[in-house]
């Protein structure tokens, strides 16, 4: 087993409900070598005293607090600048890591000595009945960025993984991060799609592995960012990422890239929000989505 250190980074703001469950499932990693910097962006609910009893009971958490909410990208970087291992990952304090995940992805990286690596994930949806959560498959768009196992690849060979933008799901060497300047976006939404672009048009290798990393939570409250697409303002940034992510890959040449990306936002992306268009009050919204739509490849 691997015997790298790991930096996960935690960023939460009002995830008190599944905060805990998420900090578990860092305790219950397979992997013994890791620290996780925990990021309160101003929470209002008890997630700083969950963060902060976390710290108080184990040395492998360090908390940072922001004193005024700043959103999700903005705290990912706070967590970045404070890492001191040679690898880094990431887990939304709303999601669960599986136990074997930074195992698996050290373990990789060791061996391999690529930039960094993917791995699957499921959606945790809740059940129709009582307070519980279930994960789910994998979805075919996961699976085809992921299955099966490669090492050493890079998007030219493999223009599919591009359809894997979550931060989450990856384990990087913090060398690839700063010889890059790679950071997320500050002050909007889908932070990840620009960064995920740059991470693989960046990489001199990168690996893929099958195995499930994270269960990625859809709340039941309907407060996750991608369970609020309805709202005007968060389709446009929402396709000004999409639209951005698509452009890093074309300035780097990844052509492939460019058109699998196409594909799959037109298979995925883009029924559900037809749909929502359809009957949405607002006429700004089929604007903007139809204006989308023209300029999307393929």
């Amino acid at each position: 087993m691997s015997s790298t250190p790991v930096t996960v980074i935690v960023p939460g703001f009002d995830v008190a409900e599944y905060a805990t469950e998420a900090l578990d499932s860092l305790r219950a990693q397979t992997h013994p070598h890791w620290t996780a910097v925990l990021v309160d962006d101003a929470s209002t609910d008890d997630t700083a005293r969950i963060f902060a009893d976390a710290e108080a009971d184990d040395p492998r958490f360090r908390l940072v607090r922001h004193t005024e909410q700043r959103g999700l990208g903005a705290a990912r970087n706070t967590g970045l600048a404070r890492v001191d291992t040679p690898y880094t990952a990431f887990l939304d304090a709303d999601d669960i890591l599986r136990p074997d995940a930074l195992a698996r992805l050290a373990d990789t990286l060791d061996r391999t000595g690529s930039d960094f690596v993917v791995g699957a994930y499921v959606r945790l949806r809740p059940d129709a009945e009582g307070p519980g959560y279930t994960p789910g498959e994998v979805q075919p768009w996961v699976a085809a960025a992921t299955a099966p196992a490669r090492s050493g690849t890079t998007l030219a060979q493999h223009p599919a993984a591009s359809g894997n933008i979550v931060a989450w799901s990856k384990l990087s060497r913090t060398t690839f991060w700063h010889e890059h300047g790679l950071r997320f976006p500050e002050g909007r939404y889908y932070e990840d799609q620009v960064l995920a672009q740059r991470m693989y048009t960046s990489a001199a290798a990168f690996d893929v592995v099958p195995d499930v990393i994270v269960e990625w939570r859809q709340r039941r409250d309907g407060g996750s960012i991608t369970q609020r697409l309805g709202e005007v303002h968060v389709l446009r940034d929402y396709l000004e990422a999409l639209g951005e992510g698509i452009a890093v890959l074309r300035a780097a040449g990844a052509d492939a890239a460019v058109d699998e990306r196409g594909r799959l936002i037109r298979t995925l992306d883009l029924p559900p929000l037809r749909r929502i268009a359809e009957t949405h009050p607002d006429a700004s919204y089929r604007i903007a989505l139809e204006a989308f739509m023209e300029s999307l490849p393929g």
